[in-house]
């Protein structure tokens, strides 16, 4: 293929949600369908993920895929080499430089796929995440249910008062909400502290 025809094919599709919605599990779905047609692909997640150290990523399905942990977004570059499709896991815990890197990877013809919480516990845009998804051509946004009300939860409600940004969990930390059952929650929790 043409250095030309390549860079045309490049793109950058955003998968985000709630904790909970399924954003690996799509990932890693779209990452079998590249290897069930032999493209060549790599996978990265961000160090600051303790959950998965072992350099694999899993899904709450409990499907699981290797990946590559870095740093820095910027690591990325160096690991690349020939592979058509990049996909990243957790990508608000890496840093604002994640953007460029998926732009200039993009630009030379690379499939990005970036999986990431859209907001962070307070409901506020989280990390590079918006910013990915102004830049995508493609960005599907997946729900959970809401363990209150049964409707999309689009917000990841923290249960207990740690107020750091960066708090790696699970369902014992963390419980999707929809819009209403999460404004009632907080304000709740403002009135208990």
């Amino acid at each position: 293929m043409s250095e030309k025809k390549k860079n045309l094919k490049g793109k950058i599709e955003v998968i985000c949600g709630s904790m909970f919605s399924g954003k690996t599990e799509e990932l890693i779905k779209r990452i079998n369908k590249v290897a069930f047609e032999k493209e060549k692909f790599i996978v990265f997640s961000p160090k600051k993920d303790l959950r998965n150290p072992n350099g694999k990523i899993s899904s709450h399905a409990k499907n699981i895929i290797s990946s590559n942990v870095v740093e820095k977004s910027n690591d990325i570059f160096n690991l690349v080499k020939d592979h058509s499709v990049i996909a990243i896991d957790e990508g608000q815990f890496f840093d604002e430089g994640l953007v460029d890197v998926c732009n200039k990877l993009a630009n030379k013809g690379h499939r990005v796929i970036v999986a990431g919480l859209d907001m962070d516990y307070k409901g506020i845009p989280f990390g590079p995440m918006p910013n990915l998804m102004a830049c995508a051509e493609e960005v599907t946004k997946v729900h959970a249910i809401c363990v209150e009300t049964g409707d999309q939860a689009g917000y990841s409600f923290r249960k207990n008062i740690n107020d750091d940004l960066i708090m790696v969990g699970e369902k014992d930390d963390y419980e999707p909400l929809s819009r209403g059952a999460f404004m009632r929650k907080m304000t709740e929790k403002k009135k208990n502290l």
